[in-house]
């Protein structure tokens, strides 16, 4: 049985689980690189003081020693994960000397890609495999592609909230079976209309020309007075086959119609061996040059716009925590760092996505075809290269749309789950952002990507300058800040606690690295 979003809209209103709006969740990952003041990748290693990269729960680094990620713990309030967030880079920025943090998802000027530093976990076999990883990424990709920052966003539901769907559904499935079929219709929406995100958020429409390093692109890349490559109607090339992308897992087919089938279609894919990666070997002169030669090392190389997720225990892979306790949350990965936010996210930008995927949970979401599937993923492609172009249309089952006509469609649909939100929280925040994100539909002018061509093509601005006089303005503005949920003591603490489980796992292994992998991946 499937009921209208209207009719769930009236039922939730009219129940007890009301309050069920006020209890979504959610998680922040925001990735920067540390720059120097006059622009140009910090060589520093991963600051002691931060505390160990393997195990701090809140600082930590991606790809690279230079690339950091703050997370923030699951949180009930907007407010304070983004509070959270502040905190996390003000203690940050105390301890990195005079060094910056990007506000770009794109990197800096790089002159040698080469010389971009893998990130560093310790002599554990956890944190070796974790390295061999970064290494095997270097080899199939290269490093620039993998210094490209992004902002990850943790989403959930309550219980009471699924509880009150599968009342008015007469839904007789467990909860955890239930609660897992909805999360996938969420996705299966979210691969639907995610074109919404890079056009609302795009902020990567031009690039330093050190990012190709000689590198040809199908792109029609023009050049700006100040010397910066772009698209003219562009909004995430960090999006793009330009960015976080994996041309080698083209040929895999990852289904969202059901777990049961994305479990097997990702353990099939975890198996497929590559002519291509066969070719850098797994090991050179004793030196591991990646996990495994398959077209994925592990889960974490499968790129997606979203993922399903469920917290894994100690080493349990997260296949294995999906198939054992079902989907608990999901990941949206499509996010670049917004610039015009010291958090790399905006408070704005968090209550627009409570919107949109309460949208994509309620919304009828038919199962998908692979050719639906891929008419959908070239939406998203359209729009990262040329979202702004006034001529483009978008394919939604069989019709042509334009981003005018179809934006209106989906706004009009989020307005009554943008007022139910307002009923349960209090005030007219979700109705207001969802006028103002309206407003750049009406008027591509108004996204950021149109923000920063106006600034780098139009004015002939250096995007260097601005980005580093923005990166110099939040770092005075955080450092003047008090503490708001966090402490200084509570980060000092952190950071001692986490060498010193750092330490307890590098002791207690007892197996060498080759016996530890291959138990990993036999298992």
């Amino acid at each position: 049985m499937s009921i209208s979003i209207q009719d769930f809209v009236q039922s939730l209103r009219n129940s007890q689980q009301f309050t069920s709006l006020t209890k979504i969740t959610r998680g922040i990952e925001r990735e920067t690189l540390r720059v120097l003041p006059r622009g140009e990748l910090s060589s520093h290693p991963h600051y002691k003081s931060l505390g160990s990269a393997l195990t701090h729960g809140q600082i930590t680094t991606d790809y690279a020693e230079n690339l950091l990620e703050f997370i923030t713990p699951v949180s009930d309030s907007p407010e304070t994960a983004i509070a959270q967030l502040e905190d996390i880079q003000k203690f940050v920025l105390s301890e990195i000397d005079d060094e910056l943090l990007w506000p770009l998802s794109m990197p800096c000027f790089v002159d040698d890609a080469n010389k971009i530093p893998l990130a560093q976990y310790g002599k554990s076999n956890i944190g070796t495999m974790k390295t061999v990883y970064r290494q095997g990424l270097k080899n199939r990709y290269g490093s620039m592609m993998q210094v490209i920052a992004g902002i990850h966003f943790n989403f959930s539901f309550p219980d009471s909230f699924w509880q009150t769907l599968k009342d008015l559904e007469a839904n007789q499935q467990k909860m955890q079976d239930y609660k897992s079929d909805k999360y996938f219709a969420l996705l299966r929406n979210y691969k639907r209309f995610c074109w919404l995100i890079p056009y609302l958020y795009g902020s990567s429409p031009a690039v330093c020309p050190s990012f190709l390093q000689g590198r040809k692109s199908s792109l029609p890349f023009e050049k700006s007075s100040s010397g910066y490559v772009y698209l003219p109607y562009a909004t995430s090339l960090r999006m793009s086959d330009l960015g976080y992308t994996n041309n080698a897992q083209s040929s895999l087919y990852i289904c969202y119609n059901s777990l049961e089938n994305y479990l097997k279609q990702v353990e099939k894919a975890m198996g497929v061996s590559s002519d291509e990666f066969e070719k850098i070997g797994i090991k050179k002169d004793g030196q591991y040059q990646q996990l495994n030669s398959n077209v994925l090392q592990i889960e974490n190389e499968l790129y997606s716009p979203v993922r399903p997720k469920r917290v894994t225990q100690s080493g349990e892979k997260p296949s294995h925590a999906l198939a054992q306790r079902g989907v608990e949350y999901i990941e949206v990965r499509a996010l670049d760092v917004n610039p015009f936010s010291a958090t790399g996210i905006s408070i704005e930008q968090v209550k627009f996505l409570d919107i949109f995927l309460t949208y994509c949970a309620l919304t009828q979401s038919p199962t998908l075809d692979c050719d639906t599937q891929n008419q959908f993923e070239k939406n998203m492609n359209e729009v990262v290269v040329r979202g702004r172009d006034p001529e483009l249309t978008l394919h939604d089952f069989g019709q042509d749309k334009t981003i005018s006509q179809w934006g209106q469609e989906i706004f009009v649909d989020m307005q009554p789950i943008a007022e139910l939100l307002d009923e349960a929280n209090g005030g007219s925040d979700y109705q207001d952002v969802l006028h103002a994100e309206l407003e750049k539909i009406l008027d591509a002018k108004l996204t950021p990507s149109a923000k920063i061509l106006s600034s780098v093509v139009e004015q002939g601005q250096s995007l260097t300058k601005t980005a580093l006089a923005m990166a110099a303005e939040y770092k005075s503005e955080l450092l003047a800040k008090d503490y708001q949920f966090y402490s200084e003591k509570h980060f000092v603490d952190s950071a001692l606690a986490s060498h010193a489980e750092q330490a307890s796992i590098e002791a207690k292994d007892t197996l060498n690295f080759d016996n530890f992998l291959a138990d990993y991946f036999s298992s």
